[in-house]
């Protein structure tokens, strides 16, 4: 099997759809609150045009999902497989965001498992890039059973380079959200 990093994936909770072109009004419905972004290295991205270069990038990064969640059918955030290295048998998950609405209702962990789960059966580990300034995001990411392993500048698609946290979770590692 080969790994594909924009498979539709779902379950009980949420549908990760491919994204595409004809998203970006629906997701940028979802990204346009200042809150969501006043944690993250680009704290403008809830500006239209700031979040059509975010969107582009994802386009372009041919990783990039739609959430939904099934419940209204309608898109409550983004994320992201990245980086897939075959040598290091890893892939990267990432630009995660969900509208404030969505927080701490269950959707990340279940999002993650999803992406977990398929991204395991096709590498040892998976990495993520989690701003520095980003404590929610690494309040969740730990919860989720990801250990920090050290630190980065990351350049985000058309934007200048953060500093950001790396965490990782081993395949062989027991995920708390399963």
């Amino acid at each position: 099997m080969t790994f594909n990093t924009q498979p539709t994936l779902e379950n009980e909770q949420v549908i990760l759809f491919p994204l595409l072109e004809t998203d970006f009004d629906e997701l940028y419905a979802a990204a346009s609150d200042p809150k969501i972004w006043e944690q993250h290295p680009n704290k403008d991205r809830w500006k239209k045009d700031v979040f059509r270069t975010f969107f582009e990038g994802a386009l372009q990064s041919k990783g990039a999902f739609k959430i939904v969640d099934k419940t209204i059918n309608r898109a409550v955030g983004s994320t992201r497989f990245y980086d897939y290295n075959q040598e290091d048998n890893s892939v990267l998950i990432g630009y995660t965001f969900y509208a404030t609405q969505y927080w701490g209702k269950g959707i990340n962990k279940a999002v993650k498992k999803l992406m977990l789960d398929y991204a395991f059966q096709f590498v040892d580990r998976v990495y993520f890039h989690i701003g520095a300034n980003n404590i929610r995001s690494q309040i969740a990411i730990t919860r989720i059973g990801a250990q920090k392993v050290g630190e980065q500048e990351v350049a985000y698609f058309g934007e200048p380079s953060k500093l950001n946290f790396i965490y990782v979770i081993e395949k062989d590692a027991t995920v708390t959200n399963k």
